[in-house]
This record gives structure tokens, sequence and C-alpha cells, in this order.
């Protein structure tokens, strides 16, 4: 509100060089603390100043230059394209190839805030000849240069296939892969997450992440006493078990499934999130692979997810992952429902509150359709809603009729009282089911 930066740019042209870090500093921590200052930077026509020093100040100044650069460019995309559009990402570029290391990771944060927020973006730092050189950076000695280097390939890859793909041309995988297990967990949380971010556009690029040996190397990281770095390892394995059986066979193969399921029961919260999908993609896939997730004891944390997180994103994540182990043949549901997981499962799609209740119901839907296991269902005959309620009634209907033992139990638990007393519209798919019920008992049973 002073006019400070008027009186700030000026000083980017001093004689004495410390008075131009100093300026450059000053503005660059304006600029950080929100966008309609960053916006004052790029309105004052400072950024073409920045870029000129930038090439040919000494060390300390480009260091400045490129956290102004950097400050700017977080807030928007607008901003960061402003940046763009003065020149500033091949310059950048040359300060890749810097003697100083503080200048490098200067420069490679800058152009990770640039390209983090689209894919035009993320193409423009490609298209400067970015990627070779922040190859070179990570395999640089030092920890803070290789931090930045990852984390700037990590959002160069995230937007398309094709920008994922240019960061494997330049041979970064082989790189990656072999810092999964290095001592620095800040280190290792951005190594996870560039190979995720790779791994996830498709089929070929996770084959190549998978390819580079991160098995069984990476389930280590599940163990890691770092909340991240557990988290984006087990981002990582979902990643590329989502993809198709093959790769999520090789996952049980190697441990996988079994240190997911660890990892669920050992932590709390959002950390727990991309393994419960893990789970749920791996079950997802096929009976055998499903069966696996059952053998491994999968059930009983996810099951535990439902009833202890508060998040409702987690609970549907939860909720989705047991329907799809539940969903292949009897034998699968029976397991999920032995767990007495549905009067859970119902009670959260009965809650009102409850958000994501299209996954809840989903699940629910899956399960009941090959539940044939009746202990477990007959307690939801009481509370379940009539779009539930038929799919409960429909699996009584296909067992009583052939299981003696079911039928007298049936009665004598009040079942088939309850099924009396349900309303259901003439003609519907409901009475047709409690037809089909009534026809397994003598009339004065069902009178009575």
């Amino acid at each position: 509100n002073s006019g400070v930066m008027a009186l700030l740019r000026p000083l980017l042209l001093d004689v004495v060089p410390t008075i131009q870090q100093t300026a450059a500093l000053a503005l660059g921590r304006l600029a950080n603390y929100n966008d309609d200052l960053a916006e004052a930077v790029v309105k004052g026509d400072i950024l073409p100043q920045l870029v000129c020093s930038l090439s040919e100040q000494n060390r300390f100044y480009k260091k400045a230059a490129a956290f102004v650069l950097r400050a700017v460019g977080k807030h928007s995309p607008q901003l960061a394209l402003a940046i763009v559009q003065c020149g500033a990402l091949e310059t950048l570029v040359i300060c890749l190839e810097d003697f100083d290391p503080g200048v490098k990771e200067a420069a490679a944060w800058a152009l990770g805030y640039i390209a983090r927020h689209n894919s035009e973006l993320s193409q423009a730092v490609v298209d400067a000849g970015a990627v070779p050189l922040l190859v070179l950076c990570i395999q640089e000695p030092e920890i803070a240069l290789k931090r930045i280097a990852a984390s700037t390939l990590s959002d160069i890859s995230k937007h398309s296939p094709e920008l994922a793909q240019t960061v494997v041309d330049a041979g970064a995988i082989a790189h990656l892969a072999q810092m999964i297990l290095n001592p620095d967990a800040k280190l290792k949380r951005q190594v996870l997450s560039a190979l995720s971010q790779i791994a996830k556009h498709s089929v070929d690029l996770a084959e190549l992440v998978v390819e580079a040996e991160i098995f069984p190397v990476v389930l280590t990281c599940l163990k890691d006493s770092d909340e991240y770095v557990k988290k984006n390892g087990a981002t990582l394995i979902r990643e590329i078990a989502k993809h198709t059986p093959e790769l999520s066979q090789l996952i049980v193969n190697a441990g996988g499934v079994a240190a997911i399921i660890d990892c669920i029961g050992s932590c709390r919260g959002a950390v727990r999130l991309p393994g419960i999908m893990m789970l749920g993609y791996v079950a997802a896939h096929s009976e055998n692979l499903s069966m696996a997730v059952i053998i491994s004891k999968g059930i009983p944390p996810l099951c535990a997810c439902l009833i202890e997180e508060n998040e409702d994103h987690i609970k549907a994540a939860a909720a989705w992952a047991l329907g799809q182990v539940g969903r292949h043949t009897p034998e699968h549901a029976r397991a999920v429902a032995v767990a007495n997981v549905l009067p859970t499962l119902l009670s959260m799609y009965m809650d009102t509150r409850s958000s994501e209740d299209l996954q809840t119901k989903k699940a629910l839907k899956n399960i009941l359709q090959k539940c044939t296991y009746l202990p477990a269902l007959e307690p939801l005959l009481h509370d379940a809603p009539p779009n539930i309620l038929k799919h409960i009634v429909g699996q009584f209907s296909k067992v009583l009729p052939h299981d003696s033992k079911a039928r007298r139990l049936f009665v004598t638990t009040g079942g088939l009282k309850k099924v009396q007393e349900i309303k259901a519209e003439p003609g519907s798919l409901l009475q047709e089911y409690i037809n089909a019920i009534n026809n397994c008992y003598p009339e004065e049973i069902v009178r009575y």
C-alpha cells in the first residue's frame, strides 16, 4: 500500500550486488504472500528485468531471481503463463546447468511450480528442454537438489500419458527406482510420487515402472516411520494394481497385498486411503485375486476403516472395496457377510448425513446379490428400506426352496413373520420374491 513495489524495482539494477539480491528477495517474499501481490509484480513490469539478470548475474542473484519467479508462478495458471510469456523458461533451463547446486535447485523449483498447474504449462517446460537436465539433477549428490528435481518430474508427469512418456524417455525411471531405499524421507516421498504419476496413466507406463524392479523394495516404504512415505508408497502400488489382473497378480506374488493390509491396520486417517483403494482394485479384477485379499485377511481391516474413520470419503472407499471383494460368488459374499459388516453398511446407507451413500448402496447391492449366507441377511430384514429390501428378500427366495434346515430356522427366528409384514406393490419384483418364499411353506403356516 505504501508503494514499495515501485521503489524496489530500480533497486534490482543497483550497482551494489547485495542490494540487487536483497531487493529481489523482498519482491519474492511479497509475491509469495498472495496472488494480488504476485499480480502486482507482473503488472509492475518486473519480470523481464529478472529474466534478463538471470542470465548474467552471480549465483546469489540467480537464486533470488528464481525465487521471485517461483513465488509469482505458484499462485495460478494465469500468473505462471505470464512468466512463460516473458521468456523465463529458457533462462531457468540454462540455470539447471549452473555450477552451483543452489541455483539448480532454485530453477528446478520454479519450473515445478509452473508445470504443476496444467498440461499446457507443463508442455512448455518440456519444450524448453528441462526434462533431461532434471534427470541429471536427480543424480547429483545434494539431497535438496534431488528432492526438488524429483518433485518437478512428478509435476510434469501427472497431467497426461504423453508428458509422462517424455519423462520416461529421458531415462528417469531407473534413477528414481534406485532412490526408493534412500534414507532421506522427504526424498523418498518425492520419488514415490513421481513414479506414481508416471504409472497411473497406462498399462505400458505401469509396466515400465514395474520393470525397474521396484518390487519387493517398495514394500519397505509401507513400514516407514514417515506417514507421507507410507501414503505415497501405497499410492504407487495402487496406481500399478488398478490397470490389469496381471499387474495385480504380480503385486500379490511379491507379497504386496499382505503388506498393504498390514499398513492399513497400523495407521489411521488419510494414510489409509490409497491402501483401501488398492485392495478394491485388486479384488475387482477377478475371483482369484479377490480370494487373495480374503485369504490375506484383508476384510477385518477394511471393516475397521468403516467403523473407525470419521471422513466420509474414507468410509465410502472402504465400503466400495468390500463391495469389490464380495461381488464375485456366494463364497466371496459370505466371507464379507461373516465379518458382520452388512449391518454397518446398511446403517451407513440409511444415515442421511452420509454424503457418499452411492458407493455404500452399490457395495451393499454387490454383496447382497451374491450372498446366500442367510444368518447374516436376516437381521437386515427388519431395517432395510424397500430398494435394499428387494435384494435381501430375493436371496431368501433363491435359497429357501432348496434348504429345509434354513426353512425351519426362518420360521423360528421370525423371518417369515417379518416377510408377511412387508408391503409390496402387487406385481413388483419384491412381491414375486415374497410369493416364492411363501410357496415354500404350507398355507396354514403362512396364515399363522
